[in-house]
């Protein structure tokens, strides 16, 4: 399971276009949306805020502010009762986009870019667009997951249009799109009732309930404390190939330590015995202890030789979080 923003995508988001309804001043509808948003810490919110302070100058202070989890955010700025976000939070305060501005939207998610709706005082006042780039790894990172045998699926608050467009992008055919947060725990708990192992990756407050419910918690080393607090590991940098890159350097982990142990307990059985039975020198047996133990250590040793794709092929970008999972931990120090 894989997040969207700042997960698959920088995150790194920049208003690319304002949509004001008839009638409404393009520099007020700028103001007032960039000053509520401004108070809000998501990346749409602050790219909305950002543009707004680049074009108008010093935003308002709101009167008073309310984020709706997963939807937008509302508040009153200059007197007037404003509401941002989705068009379903819109819809809740009676307020609907006209053809022009439903067309605008829809022309810009098809891009692939997210689309906010804003009104205030029970009239839309107009639409902001929001663009993110992918990263330039995420495919490659895609490939890696598929070569590992594993499936990659996007999870995601964005909308169904933008959600498919960035998932075709990287070549993910799973999606599930317009996620509230708390949903998305749901999601991953229906894919593990299923009998399906699940690891997560990803990087937001609102992530932090799913990395913690899935097997695997992957949380990106840009992203948010609470998002890195919740998951098993954490990826040191933002790039993604970093999470298939941990995966692999697990199985060749793991692997290690059965043939450790498969020839550790096979030369043990075959050789006590007839150390046992005095028919071998001492000497000789010392000796072979040293050499069992010498083996199991040089085997070992061969993992010093991973390579990482990400960052060139540096050491992999990934450390484990606080030991949650006691016996996962255990197996990874013997």
């Amino acid at each position: 399971m894989l997040d969207k923003t700042g997960t698959v995508t920088t995150g790194k988001m920049t208003l690319a276009d304002v949509i004001p309804a008839a009638g409404v001043d393009r520099s007020e509808l700028l103001r007032i949306t960039g000053g509520l948003e401004d108070h809000s810490e998501h990346p749409i919110a602050q790219a909305v805020a950002a543009g707004a302070t680049a074009e108008v100058g010093e935003l308002p202070t709101p009167e008073s502010f309310e984020n709706i989890e997963g939807l937008g955010v509302q508040g009153v700025i200059d007197g007037h009762a404003v509401v941002a976000g989705r068009e379903a939070l819109l819809a809740d305060w009676s307020m609907h986009l006209d053809e022009d501005l439903r067309s605008a939207k829809r022309a810009a998610e098809a891009e692939g870019r997210t689309a906010i709706t804003v009104g205030w005082d029970g009239q839309v006042r107009g639409v902001l667009v929001v663009s993110d780039t992918i990263k330039p790894t995420s495919a490659e990172a895609i490939a890696q997951f598929r070569e590992l045998g594993l499936t990659p699926v996007l999870l995601t608050g964005d909308n169904q249009a933008v959600a498919e467009q960035v998932a075709s992008e990287v070549g993910i055919t799973e999606v599930f799109a317009e996620v509230l947060p708390q949903d998305k725990v749901d999601v991953v708990t229906r894919l593990q009732d299923q009998g399906k192992v699940v690891a997560m990756v990803g990087d937001g407050v609102n992530d932090a309930p799913a990395l913690a419910q899935a097997d695997l918690g992957l949380a990106m080393g840009t992203g948010t404390d609470v998002a890195i607090e919740a998951a098993d590991i954490t990826l040191v940098r933002g790039d993604l190939r970093a999470a298939a890159d941990a995966i692999r350097l697990a199985r060749r982990t793991l692997r290690t330590i059965k043939q450790n142990l498969f020839w550790a307990f096979g030369y043990n059985t075959t050789a006590i015995p007839i150390a046992a039975f005095g028919l071998l020198n001492p000497m000789l047996a010392g000796a072979a202890m040293a050499f069992s133990s010498v083996s199991v250590v040089a085997n070992s040793l061969r993992l010093r030789g991973f390579r990482a794709t990400a960052d060139d092929g540096a050491a992999p970008a990934v450390r484990t979080a606080a030991p949650a999972r006691g016996s996962a931990n255990e197996s990874a120090n013997t």
